[in-house]
Protein backbone atom coordinates (compact mmCIF):
# COMPACT_ATOMS: atom_id res chain seq x y z
CA UNK A 1 0.00 0.00 0.00
CA UNK A 2 0.90 3.62 -0.34
CA UNK A 3 2.70 5.12 2.90
CA UNK A 4 -0.15 6.89 4.51
CA UNK A 5 1.50 10.74 5.85
CA UNK A 6 1.51 10.73 9.56
CA UNK A 7 -0.33 13.69 10.76
CA UNK A 8 2.95 15.08 12.53
CA UNK A 9 3.29 16.05 8.92
CA UNK A 10 0.57 18.27 8.17
CA UNK A 11 0.80 21.43 6.89
CA UNK A 12 -0.09 24.34 8.91
CA UNK A 13 -2.52 26.77 8.22
CA UNK A 14 -1.88 30.43 8.99
CA UNK A 15 1.24 31.67 7.17
CA UNK A 16 -0.32 29.13 4.18
CA UNK A 17 -3.57 30.85 4.04
CA UNK A 18 -2.29 34.07 3.67
CA UNK A 19 -0.64 33.19 0.32
CA UNK A 20 -2.26 30.00 -0.34
CA UNK A 21 -2.64 31.00 -3.90
CA UNK A 22 0.41 32.46 -5.21
CA UNK A 23 2.52 31.07 -7.43
CA UNK A 24 5.09 27.89 -6.73
CA UNK A 25 7.73 26.07 -8.24
CA UNK A 26 7.36 24.90 -11.59
CA UNK A 27 6.17 21.89 -13.12
CA UNK A 28 8.46 22.33 -16.07
CA UNK A 29 10.61 19.44 -15.41
CA UNK A 30 14.01 21.04 -17.88
CA UNK A 31 14.14 23.87 -15.29
CA UNK A 32 15.54 23.13 -11.93
CA UNK A 33 14.31 26.99 -10.86
CA UNK A 34 11.39 28.80 -10.62
CA UNK A 35 10.77 32.33 -9.48
CA UNK A 36 7.78 34.48 -8.87
CA UNK A 37 6.92 37.94 -7.89
CA UNK A 38 3.31 39.38 -6.18
CA UNK A 39 1.82 43.01 -5.94
CA UNK A 40 -1.03 43.52 -3.82
CA UNK A 41 -2.88 46.07 -2.38
CA UNK A 42 -4.58 45.63 1.15
CA UNK A 43 -6.69 46.90 3.99
CA UNK A 44 -6.66 45.84 7.45
CA UNK A 45 -8.85 47.41 10.21
CA UNK A 46 -6.35 46.43 12.93
CA UNK A 47 -2.99 45.93 12.03
CA UNK A 48 -1.56 46.58 15.91
CA UNK A 49 -4.23 44.09 16.97
CA UNK A 50 -5.23 46.21 19.47
CA UNK A 51 -7.83 44.71 22.33
CA UNK A 52 -11.72 45.83 21.68
CA UNK A 53 -11.50 47.82 25.23
CA UNK A 54 -8.60 49.79 24.00
CA UNK A 55 -9.78 50.24 20.69
CA UNK A 56 -10.94 54.02 21.18
CA UNK A 57 -8.53 54.94 23.36
CA UNK A 58 -6.50 58.35 22.18
CA UNK A 59 -3.89 57.15 19.95
CA UNK A 60 -5.19 54.12 19.46
CA UNK A 61 -5.08 53.49 15.72
CA UNK A 62 -6.64 50.31 14.07
CA UNK A 63 -6.88 50.76 10.56
CA UNK A 64 -4.23 51.01 7.13
CA UNK A 65 -4.26 50.54 3.81
CA UNK A 66 -0.88 49.38 2.26
CA UNK A 67 1.11 47.25 -0.66
CA UNK A 68 2.59 44.54 -0.73
CA UNK A 69 5.63 43.55 -2.72
CA UNK A 70 6.32 39.87 -2.71
CA UNK A 71 9.32 37.78 -4.67
CA UNK A 72 9.73 34.30 -4.42
CA UNK A 73 12.22 31.81 -5.71
CA UNK A 74 11.67 27.87 -5.81
CA UNK A 75 14.82 25.45 -6.25
CA UNK A 76 14.21 21.60 -7.07
CA UNK A 77 17.11 18.69 -7.47
CA UNK A 78 15.82 15.66 -8.34
CA UNK A 79 18.50 13.07 -8.34
CA UNK A 80 18.23 8.96 -8.75
CA UNK A 81 17.16 8.56 -5.33
CA UNK A 82 17.27 11.92 -3.92
CA UNK A 83 15.13 14.75 -3.81
CA UNK A 84 16.21 18.45 -2.59
CA UNK A 85 14.08 21.76 -2.47
CA UNK A 86 14.54 25.42 -1.49
CA UNK A 87 12.96 28.35 -1.58
CA UNK A 88 12.95 32.02 -0.40
CA UNK A 89 10.23 33.99 -0.28
CA UNK A 90 10.77 37.81 0.85
CA UNK A 91 7.70 39.95 1.63
CA UNK A 92 7.84 43.32 1.85
CA UNK A 93 4.55 45.75 3.10
CA UNK A 94 4.06 49.33 3.00
CA UNK A 95 1.40 50.80 5.77
CA UNK A 96 -0.17 54.34 5.38
CA UNK A 97 -0.65 54.08 9.00
CA UNK A 98 2.19 53.40 10.25
CA UNK A 99 2.24 50.28 12.69
CA UNK A 100 2.57 50.76 16.59
CA UNK A 101 6.67 50.58 18.05
CA UNK A 102 7.89 50.60 15.11
CA UNK A 103 10.23 53.56 13.25
CA UNK A 104 8.85 53.16 9.78
CA UNK A 105 6.04 52.76 7.85
CA UNK A 106 6.68 49.65 6.48
CA UNK A 107 8.05 45.54 7.80
CA UNK A 108 10.04 42.74 6.40
CA UNK A 109 9.67 38.95 6.33
CA UNK A 110 11.73 36.22 5.04
CA UNK A 111 11.02 32.93 4.73
CA UNK A 112 13.39 30.22 4.38
CA UNK A 113 12.46 26.72 3.59
CA UNK A 114 14.81 23.66 2.33
CA UNK A 115 14.03 19.89 2.36
CA UNK A 116 15.74 16.82 1.62
CA UNK A 117 14.58 13.39 1.10
CA UNK A 118 16.73 10.22 0.71
CA UNK A 119 15.79 6.65 -0.32
CA UNK A 120 18.90 4.37 0.60
CA UNK A 121 16.41 1.04 -0.75
CA UNK A 122 12.85 0.87 -0.65
CA UNK A 123 13.03 -0.38 3.10
CA UNK A 124 15.07 2.47 4.71
CA UNK A 125 14.15 6.41 4.30
CA UNK A 126 15.22 9.39 5.35
CA UNK A 127 13.93 12.94 5.28
CA UNK A 128 15.55 16.35 6.80
CA UNK A 129 13.50 19.60 6.53
CA UNK A 130 13.95 23.30 8.12
CA UNK A 131 12.15 26.65 8.36
CA UNK A 132 13.19 29.66 9.13
CA UNK A 133 11.63 32.86 9.59
CA UNK A 134 11.83 36.58 10.21
CA UNK A 135 8.67 38.35 10.89
CA UNK A 136 5.81 40.10 13.09
CA UNK A 137 2.35 38.27 12.15
CA UNK A 138 1.77 35.19 14.44
CA UNK A 139 0.32 33.22 11.81
CA UNK A 140 4.25 33.34 9.93
CA UNK A 141 5.72 32.89 13.22
CA UNK A 142 4.47 29.59 14.55
CA UNK A 143 5.64 26.24 13.75
CA UNK A 144 2.96 23.42 13.73
CA UNK A 145 -0.71 23.75 14.00
CA UNK A 146 -1.30 25.99 17.20
CA UNK A 147 -0.53 29.37 18.02
CA UNK A 148 1.78 30.14 21.42
CA UNK A 149 0.87 33.83 20.68
CA UNK A 150 -2.32 35.75 18.67
CA UNK A 151 -1.15 39.06 18.63
CA UNK A 152 0.91 41.15 16.25
CA UNK A 153 4.73 41.47 17.85
CA UNK A 154 6.68 44.27 16.17
CA UNK A 155 10.44 43.50 15.42
CA UNK A 156 12.94 40.91 13.76
CA UNK A 157 11.08 37.95 15.53
CA UNK A 158 12.48 34.99 14.54
CA UNK A 159 11.57 31.15 14.49
CA UNK A 160 13.11 27.94 13.13
CA UNK A 161 11.83 24.68 13.16
CA UNK A 162 13.62 21.56 12.08
CA UNK A 163 12.81 17.86 11.36
CA UNK A 164 14.99 14.78 10.84
CA UNK A 165 13.16 11.63 10.26
CA UNK A 166 14.08 8.17 9.41
CA UNK A 167 11.61 5.07 8.72
CA UNK A 168 12.96 1.21 8.34
CA UNK A 169 10.65 -1.47 7.16
CA UNK A 170 12.07 -4.23 9.46
CA UNK A 171 9.83 -6.95 8.12
CA UNK A 172 7.52 -7.33 5.66
CA UNK A 173 4.95 -5.92 8.53
CA UNK A 174 7.08 -4.11 11.02
CA UNK A 175 8.50 -0.88 10.56
CA UNK A 176 10.22 1.89 12.67
CA UNK A 177 9.43 5.57 12.35
CA UNK A 178 12.53 7.19 14.87
CA UNK A 179 12.70 11.41 14.83
CA UNK A 180 13.97 14.71 16.18
CA UNK A 181 12.31 18.13 15.96
CA UNK A 182 13.61 21.11 17.42
CA UNK A 183 11.57 24.64 17.60
CA UNK A 184 13.73 27.71 18.25
CA UNK A 185 11.59 31.03 18.82
CA UNK A 186 13.20 34.13 19.62
CA UNK A 187 11.33 37.94 20.35
CA UNK A 188 12.44 41.39 19.80
CA UNK A 189 11.21 42.83 22.05
CA UNK A 190 13.18 41.86 25.58
CA UNK A 191 13.16 44.95 27.81
CA UNK A 192 11.47 44.07 30.97
CA UNK A 193 9.34 46.48 32.88
CA UNK A 194 9.21 47.67 36.81
CA UNK A 195 5.95 49.48 38.21
CA UNK A 196 6.65 52.22 40.55
CA UNK A 197 5.49 49.45 43.52
CA UNK A 198 8.18 46.85 42.38
CA UNK A 199 5.83 44.91 40.44
CA UNK A 200 8.10 43.40 37.78
CA UNK A 201 6.23 43.02 34.11
CA UNK A 202 7.73 40.15 31.31
CA UNK A 203 9.18 41.15 27.64
CA UNK A 204 7.75 39.50 25.07
CA UNK A 205 11.30 37.67 25.07
CA UNK A 206 10.89 36.59 28.80
CA UNK A 207 7.71 34.81 27.83
CA UNK A 208 8.46 33.96 24.18
CA UNK A 209 11.83 32.47 24.12
CA UNK A 210 12.29 28.75 23.89
CA UNK A 211 13.73 26.18 22.81
CA UNK A 212 11.06 23.01 21.92
CA UNK A 213 12.92 19.74 21.42
CA UNK A 214 11.20 16.35 20.55
CA UNK A 215 12.66 12.63 19.92
CA UNK A 216 9.59 10.49 18.97
CA UNK A 217 9.57 6.15 18.08
CA UNK A 218 7.09 4.78 16.29
CA UNK A 219 6.59 1.01 15.87
CA UNK A 220 4.50 0.52 12.78
CA UNK A 221 2.79 -2.77 11.93
CA UNK A 222 0.14 -3.76 9.27
CA UNK A 223 -3.06 -4.92 10.53
CA UNK A 224 -4.78 -5.09 7.02
CA UNK A 225 -3.71 -4.30 3.62
CA UNK A 226 -4.80 -0.55 4.08
CA UNK A 227 -4.38 -0.31 7.85
CA UNK A 228 -1.38 0.59 10.25
CA UNK A 229 -1.17 0.44 13.92
CA UNK A 230 1.21 2.88 15.60
CA UNK A 231 2.17 2.05 19.29
CA UNK A 232 4.66 4.96 19.99
CA UNK A 233 6.85 7.22 22.66
CA UNK A 234 7.87 10.53 22.53
CA UNK A 235 10.00 12.97 24.70
CA UNK A 236 10.21 16.63 24.72
CA UNK A 237 11.81 19.00 26.40
CA UNK A 238 10.37 22.81 25.97
CA UNK A 239 12.84 24.99 27.57
CA UNK A 240 12.46 29.13 28.02
CA UNK A 241 16.02 30.32 26.97
CA UNK A 242 15.07 34.61 27.50
CA UNK A 243 17.13 34.28 31.50
CA UNK A 244 15.06 36.94 32.30
CA UNK A 245 12.75 37.71 35.51
CA UNK A 246 9.00 37.41 34.28
CA UNK A 247 7.13 37.82 37.71
CA UNK A 248 7.72 38.76 41.25
CA UNK A 249 8.56 42.03 43.13
CA UNK A 250 11.89 43.91 43.26
CA UNK A 251 10.90 44.82 46.71
CA UNK A 252 10.03 41.11 48.22
CA UNK A 253 13.31 39.27 48.69
CA UNK A 254 12.81 35.50 47.01
CA UNK A 255 9.68 36.41 45.40
CA UNK A 256 11.27 36.96 41.90
CA UNK A 257 10.62 34.54 39.39
CA UNK A 258 12.97 33.56 36.44
CA UNK A 259 11.69 32.70 32.65
CA UNK A 260 13.06 29.03 33.47
CA UNK A 261 10.83 28.87 36.53
CA UNK A 262 8.57 27.53 33.19
CA UNK A 263 10.62 24.57 31.70
CA UNK A 264 9.24 21.60 31.53
CA UNK A 265 10.67 17.81 30.64
CA UNK A 266 7.52 15.59 28.82
CA UNK A 267 7.20 11.85 28.38
CA UNK A 268 4.45 10.53 25.97
CA UNK A 269 2.83 7.23 25.46
CA UNK A 270 0.56 7.08 22.20
CA UNK A 271 -1.30 4.54 20.16
CA UNK A 272 -3.04 5.34 16.38
CA UNK A 273 -4.03 3.99 12.77
CA UNK A 274 -2.98 5.25 9.74
CA UNK A 275 -5.44 4.21 6.99
CA UNK A 276 -6.43 4.34 3.66
CA UNK A 277 -10.12 4.32 3.25
CA UNK A 278 -9.80 4.69 -0.37
CA UNK A 279 -6.79 5.78 -2.70
CA UNK A 280 -7.97 9.42 -3.14
CA UNK A 281 -9.02 9.52 0.95
CA UNK A 282 -6.64 9.16 4.13
CA UNK A 283 -6.65 9.24 7.68
CA UNK A 284 -4.19 9.61 10.57
CA UNK A 285 -5.17 9.25 14.56
CA UNK A 286 -3.13 8.83 17.79
CA UNK A 287 -4.55 9.45 21.16
CA UNK A 288 -2.74 8.68 24.52
CA UNK A 289 -1.49 10.71 27.24
CA UNK A 290 1.85 12.43 28.76
CA UNK A 291 3.42 13.47 32.37
CA UNK A 292 4.90 16.60 32.65
CA UNK A 293 7.81 17.37 35.05
CA UNK A 294 8.09 20.84 35.53
CA UNK A 295 11.75 19.92 37.53
CA UNK A 296 12.16 23.67 38.56
CA UNK A 297 8.70 24.10 40.41
CA UNK A 298 7.81 20.13 40.89
CA UNK A 299 4.99 21.33 42.60
CA UNK A 300 3.40 21.48 39.59
CA UNK A 301 3.70 18.17 37.59
CA UNK A 302 1.02 16.70 36.34
CA UNK A 303 -0.50 14.28 33.59
CA UNK A 304 -2.72 15.63 30.53
CA UNK A 305 -4.01 14.06 27.34
CA UNK A 306 -2.48 13.74 23.91
CA UNK A 307 -4.18 13.62 21.05
CA UNK A 308 -3.33 14.19 16.65
CA UNK A 309 -6.06 13.60 14.16
CA UNK A 310 -5.56 14.15 10.40
CA UNK A 311 -8.01 13.47 7.18
CA UNK A 312 -7.17 14.50 3.61
CA UNK A 313 -9.58 13.57 0.78
CA UNK A 314 -8.81 14.25 -2.53
CA UNK A 315 -11.98 14.62 -4.71
CA UNK A 316 -11.20 16.01 -7.78
CA UNK A 317 -7.63 16.88 -9.39
CA UNK A 318 -6.62 20.30 -8.02
CA UNK A 319 -9.33 19.78 -5.67
CA UNK A 320 -8.79 18.40 -1.95
CA UNK A 321 -9.99 18.21 1.78
CA UNK A 322 -7.66 18.93 4.71
CA UNK A 323 -8.78 18.52 8.06
CA UNK A 324 -7.92 17.93 11.62
CA UNK A 325 -7.79 18.59 15.45
CA UNK A 326 -4.77 18.02 18.37
CA UNK A 327 -4.64 18.28 21.73
CA UNK A 328 -1.19 19.15 23.59
CA UNK A 329 0.61 21.42 26.17
CA UNK A 330 1.81 25.11 24.39
CA UNK A 331 3.55 27.67 25.54
CA UNK A 332 1.85 31.01 25.77
CA UNK A 333 1.91 35.35 26.41
CA UNK A 334 0.02 34.78 28.90
CA UNK A 335 1.49 34.86 32.73
CA UNK A 336 0.24 35.22 36.26
CA UNK A 337 1.59 34.12 39.71
CA UNK A 338 -0.05 33.44 42.81
CA UNK A 339 3.06 32.31 44.70
CA UNK A 340 6.31 30.78 43.73
CA UNK A 341 4.89 27.42 43.83
CA UNK A 342 1.82 28.59 41.77
CA UNK A 343 2.28 30.28 38.21
CA UNK A 344 1.59 30.07 34.71
CA UNK A 345 2.93 27.27 33.44
CA UNK A 346 1.55 27.69 29.82
CA UNK A 347 -1.87 26.44 28.08
CA UNK A 348 -3.43 23.30 27.08
CA UNK A 349 -4.30 23.64 23.66
CA UNK A 350 -6.69 22.03 21.13
CA UNK A 351 -7.38 22.96 17.64
CA UNK A 352 -9.75 21.74 14.97
CA UNK A 353 -8.91 23.26 11.47
CA UNK A 354 -9.83 22.63 7.63
CA UNK A 355 -8.40 23.25 4.45
CA UNK A 356 -10.72 23.19 1.26
CA UNK A 357 -8.80 24.02 -2.25
CA UNK A 358 -11.20 23.62 -4.67
CA UNK A 359 -11.28 24.03 -9.16
CA UNK A 360 -13.93 25.79 -9.73
CA UNK A 361 -13.18 26.07 -13.39
CA UNK A 362 -10.19 25.18 -15.48
CA UNK A 363 -8.30 28.82 -14.87
CA UNK A 364 -10.44 29.74 -11.45
CA UNK A 365 -9.57 28.07 -8.38
CA UNK A 366 -11.11 28.85 -4.55
CA UNK A 367 -9.11 28.35 -1.14
CA UNK A 368 -11.46 28.15 2.27
CA UNK A 369 -9.68 27.52 5.67
CA UNK A 370 -10.79 27.85 8.99
CA UNK A 371 -9.22 26.89 12.32
CA UNK A 372 -10.93 27.19 16.41
CA UNK A 373 -8.32 26.97 18.55
CA UNK A 374 -9.14 26.95 22.86
CA UNK A 375 -6.20 27.80 25.16
CA UNK A 376 -6.75 26.42 28.53
CA UNK A 377 -4.33 27.94 30.98
CA UNK A 378 -2.59 25.88 33.39
CA UNK A 379 -1.39 27.44 36.79
CA UNK A 380 -1.28 31.02 38.68
CA UNK A 381 -4.03 33.72 38.71
CA UNK A 382 -5.49 32.28 35.41
CA UNK A 383 -5.65 29.12 36.00
CA UNK A 384 -9.09 26.91 34.15
CA UNK A 385 -9.91 30.57 32.22
CA UNK A 386 -10.09 29.85 28.70
CA UNK A 387 -8.81 31.70 25.49
CA UNK A 388 -10.20 31.17 22.01
CA UNK A 389 -9.45 32.22 18.90
CA UNK A 390 -11.13 31.84 15.38
CA UNK A 391 -9.40 32.07 11.72
CA UNK A 392 -11.34 32.02 8.43
CA UNK A 393 -9.72 32.57 5.19
CA UNK A 394 -11.42 32.81 1.39
CA UNK A 395 -9.84 33.38 -1.82
CA UNK A 396 -10.20 33.25 -5.25
CA UNK A 397 -7.05 33.12 -7.82
CA UNK A 398 -7.85 33.76 -11.68
CA UNK A 399 -4.62 31.92 -13.95
CA UNK A 400 -5.16 33.83 -17.27
CA UNK A 401 -1.65 32.10 -18.55
CA UNK A 402 0.19 29.81 -17.03
CA UNK A 403 2.46 32.45 -16.15
CA UNK A 404 0.47 35.29 -15.27
CA UNK A 405 -3.09 35.11 -12.30
CA UNK A 406 -5.14 37.37 -9.76
CA UNK A 407 -5.93 36.70 -6.81
CA UNK A 408 -8.66 38.12 -4.09
CA UNK A 409 -8.42 37.33 -0.56
CA UNK A 410 -10.00 38.09 2.85
CA UNK A 411 -8.68 36.96 6.30
CA UNK A 412 -11.20 37.40 9.57
CA UNK A 413 -9.32 36.81 13.41
CA UNK A 414 -11.44 36.82 16.54
CA UNK A 415 -9.79 36.40 19.99
CA UNK A 416 -11.82 35.94 22.92
CA UNK A 417 -12.54 33.94 26.42
CA UNK A 418 -11.75 35.52 30.03
CA UNK A 419 -7.74 36.61 29.54
CA UNK A 420 -7.93 40.92 30.53
CA UNK A 421 -7.03 42.83 27.48
CA UNK A 422 -6.75 40.09 25.05
CA UNK A 423 -9.94 39.86 23.06
CA UNK A 424 -10.03 41.76 19.86
CA UNK A 425 -10.88 41.13 15.75
CA UNK A 426 -9.23 41.88 12.88
CA UNK A 427 -10.19 42.31 9.28
CA UNK A 428 -7.89 41.81 5.91
CA UNK A 429 -8.54 42.11 2.43
CA UNK A 430 -6.17 42.26 -0.42
CA UNK A 431 -6.47 42.41 -4.09
CA UNK A 432 -2.93 41.20 -6.25
CA UNK A 433 -1.51 39.27 -9.32
CA UNK A 434 1.13 36.99 -9.92
CA UNK A 435 3.86 36.79 -12.29
CA UNK A 436 5.86 33.35 -12.09
CA UNK A 437 8.32 31.68 -14.60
Amino acid sequence: MNKIVASVGLVALGATSIHALDAGPSSDPSRFWSVSGTIRGFYDDNINTIPSSQALLPGASRASAGFEVSPAIFLNFPLEQTSIGLSYVYDFKYYDNRPQNQAENYSMTHVFNGAVNHSFNERFQVSVKDSFAIGQEPDILRAGNTYNTFQRLPGDNTRNYGVINFSAQVTPLFGLDVGYANTLFNYAANEWQVSPTGDISSSNAGLLNTMDQTIHLDGRYQIQPQTIGILGYQFRMLDYTADQPIGGNLAVPGSILMSDVRNVQANYGYAGLDHNFRPDLTGSIRAGASYNDYYNNTGQNNLAPYALLSLRYTYNPGSYLEAGFNYDFSSGSVFSSISKNDVTMGAYASSLYASLHHKITGKLAGSLMGQYQNNMYYGGIYNNQSQQYFLLFLGLEYQFTPFFSAQVGYDYDNVWGEIPNQNYNRNRVYVGVTASY
